[in-house]
């Protein structure tokens, strides 16, 4: 798949990388869920400039200098001691080249030395402040330990604290990107397609290039492609949040495993897991890894209890429905068992995704101050799916998303709306909609 999007951090990448060249060195972090395009970002960044990439792999210290002592050696055209047997004495050797040459240098996977040798990252902080301002250095470290990147970067009490000039955080494909792809690769495709991409990928750069790639993008070539012997898609939900959790990740994803079920109010996780208190799990689910959100009534206060929790991350949401929930299917090998279930379910599944679709569609838009749905605890009858206020005073779009026209009611969606306005817009001019597949 050829390189889309990314306009922004490409540009932002390269100011820095000129800054660091022509002034003195910088220290830039990109930062984002494994698969998110971390490292192509960063190499389509540095095309055509000197650049050292060092991958931390996950092995003994003295092993990996050995290995980019080489590298270090052909990228720069210099010759390194092959008797360095420490990250801190490379780095520093690196920081002295700088003072002579400008040069990228890009350590992926920088959490790593978190089980190699921690003490890198304080040395690296002790050379760093030695040799910034007298170098011209431009340093890049990329992982896809979101939670540890983290940790080493923005907690005050690491060595690494305060040091990143600039953090970049990428996120998903926007919608007009997924669109631009789908017309590249699969011209004929019909809006359910494109649904089904960004349900089963919410954009993640991989798993949509895997669909590219296999030339897979109708929703039945996308759910055989998935649901097959050796699929890339099979253990990857469960590969990528042990990473994130460790050892202990199996509360996190009983807890992921009730969200993505419909369980999603804390006591009814609690009543679903057996009365075990998880209010410590949610707060790390939401602060430190990323992965859910706490979902409340548009313009419900902070402090409300009408709290709602959803997986944010469409591909985790997907795999927990359909890869961990039927894995007993998928240890007997019965696929087509699991492509027919995802089939079957696929229009009620992607209705609510139609519906993050949308909230999407708005908040990409720029035109609304604040975009989410609104519902009372007690009635669900006057839920709305979304309510959108606008950036002008007083105005605000009610929306209904069906995946089929057909399916609406105007006058109770009317009714709904005359309720809201009541109870808490009652000055606003509400434009009320109803949004299908056809909109998209």
């Amino acid at each position: 798949m050829k390189f889309y999007d990314r306009t922004s951090e490409l540009a932002e990448l390269q100011r820095i990388q000129m800054l660091s060249f022509n002034d003195y060195s910088r220290l830039t972090v990109v930062t984002g869920r494994r698969r998110i395009g971390k490292t192509s970002l960063i190499m389509k960044a540095v095309e055509g400039q000197p650049t050292v990439y060092l991958f931390v792999g996950r092995k003994n210290e003295a092993t990996l200098c050995t290995e980019f002592i080489p590298v270090i050696a052909q990228s720069l055209k210099v010759y390194v001691p092959e008797d360095i047997k420490t990250f801190r004495s490379l780095f520093q050797y690196m920081m002295e080249q700088a003072m002579n040459k400008t040069f990228n240098l890009v350590i992926d996977e920088f959490q790593e030395f978190y089980n190699i040798n921690e003490s890198v990252y304080s040395d690296m902080q002790n050379i760093w402040d030695q040799y910034r301002k007298k170098s011209r250095m431009n340093l890049i470290v990329s992982g896809s330990i979101y939670s540890l990147m983290q940790k080493i970067f923005q907690n005050s009490k690491e060595p690494l604290f305060g040091r990143a000039d600039n953090i970049i955080k990428l996120s998903a494909f926007t919608l007009p990107t997924l669109k631009e792809i789908m017309h590249d690769y699969h011209p004929q495709y019909v809006n359910d397609d494109l649904l089904a991409l960004y349900s089963f990928t919410g954009g993640i750069p991989k798993y949509v290039e895997l669909f590219c790639d296999n030339r897979t993008l109708s929703v039945d070539d996308m759910i055989t492609f998935m649901v097959r012997e050796n699929s890339p898609f099979t253990d990857e939900g469960k590969n990528m949040l042990i990473e994130e959790f460790g050892k202990n990740y199996a509360t996190y994803f009983s807890i992921l495993s009730c969200i993505s079920g419909g369980i999603n109010t804390q006591s009814d996780i609690e009543a679903a897991l057996g009365e075990k208190s998880i209010g410590g799990q949610i707060k790390r689910l939401i602060e430190d890894y990323n992965i859910i959100a706490r979902q409340r009534p548009i313009l419900a206060k902070e402090g409300s209890q009408t709290i709602r929790y959803e997986i944010t991350d469409h591909f985790i949401r997907f795999w927990f429905n359909y890869f961990d929930r039927h894995r007993s299917l998928i240890e007997i090998k019965n696929f087509i068992g699991l492509q027919s279930i995802i089939k079957a379910d696929y229009p009620t599944y992607s209705g609510k995704l139609l519906e993050a679709y949308f909230k999407q569609q708005f908040a990409e838009s720029h035109q609304y101050r604040a975009i989410g749905s609104w519902w009372e605890p007690k009635d669900s009858q006057n839920e709305i799916d979304i309510v959108a206020l606008k950036l002008e005073k007083n105005r605000a779009v009610a929306a209904e998303v069906k995946r089929q026209k057909k399916n609406f009611k105007p006058e109770l969606m009317a009714s709904k709306v005359e309720h809201l306005k009541k109870k808490l817009l009652p000055r606003y001019r509400i434009e009320t909609i109803c949004l299908s597949l056809e909109d998209m």
